[in-house]
């Protein structure tokens, strides 16, 4: 009896032992898919922000001022701003005197330009030809801001503005002349001016006696001579 039992169950057991494995296996990779899809679910929006949120590449160029002042210019992340400095120098001015060294720093917000998101590149380039027309206004004025062309219709703090506090210039007033020996200086002896009394004195009288001869008549050409040299102060 044991025996009959044993052979009519036995299929039933051993297919209901394979059917329990295979439900376990099937609920085993059911779950393992799930976890992949919420893994996949949780990542994806991380990674649509991080490209929504494009941090600012770094630009740099050089540019001249007035054709004597070389400048270069960099730019960089600072928060959720980008801060770009501008550095200049001029050689010349070490020898003929003027403004040596300029720098300043300029900040503002590109990313809300939608051409800066899409071609940053192109965005520095009009930056640099923008440093380029300012000339004498770069670190200097205020108002004058840092324009891209693409970004006509963006925010106006997507534009570059000076940072007043950051401008630093310094000035030199050139080399000194090489120094010159004086000259020198002549000085009067204490008997210069006697020695030509005498001669001059005596010039005076003569021009007296021909005074008192065109004007007196006769005898008294010798009381007018007389009395013209009374009036005169030296002696011959």
């Amino acid at each position: 009896m044991n025996m009959w039992l044993l052979k009519t169950f036995a299929p039933w057991l051993l297919l209901l032992a394979f059917l329990g494995q295979q439900v376990s296996l099937s609920c085993g990779a059911r779950n393992k898919k799930r976890g992949q899809d919420q893994a996949v679910t949780t990542t994806a929006p991380g990674r649509e922000q991080s490209s929504g949120d494009k941090p600012a590449a770094s630009g740099r160029g050089k540019f001249t001022i007035e054709d004597t002042m070389q400048c270069t210019w960099s730019s960089r992340n600072a928060g959720s701003i980008v801060r770009l400095s501008v550095k200049c120098e001029d050689r010349e001015a070490h020898v003929k005197g003027g403004v040596t060294h300029l720098q300043c720093h300029y900040t503002g917000k590109p990313q809300s330009c939608p051409g800066y998101l899409s071609n940053t590149k192109g965005f520095w380039k009009q930056v640099g030809r923008a440093l380029k027309r300012h000339q004498r206004k770069v670190c200097v004025d205020g108002r004058a801001l840092l324009k891209a062309s693409m970004c006509r219709r963006a925010s106006r703090d997507s534009n570059f503005k000076l940072d007043i506090n950051s401008s630093v210039s310094f000035a030199q007033s050139g080399e000194p002349e090489a120094s010159k020996p004086p000259r020198p200086v002549a000085i009067a002896g204490p008997t210069a001016g006697p020695t030509a009394g005498p001669t001059t004195a005596c010039t005076a009288r003569a021009n007296h006696r021909k005074t008192a001869e065109e004007n007196c008549s006769g005898s008294w050409v010798s009381v007018c001579s007389f009395l013209l040299s009374m009036l005169q102060s030296d002696d011959c």
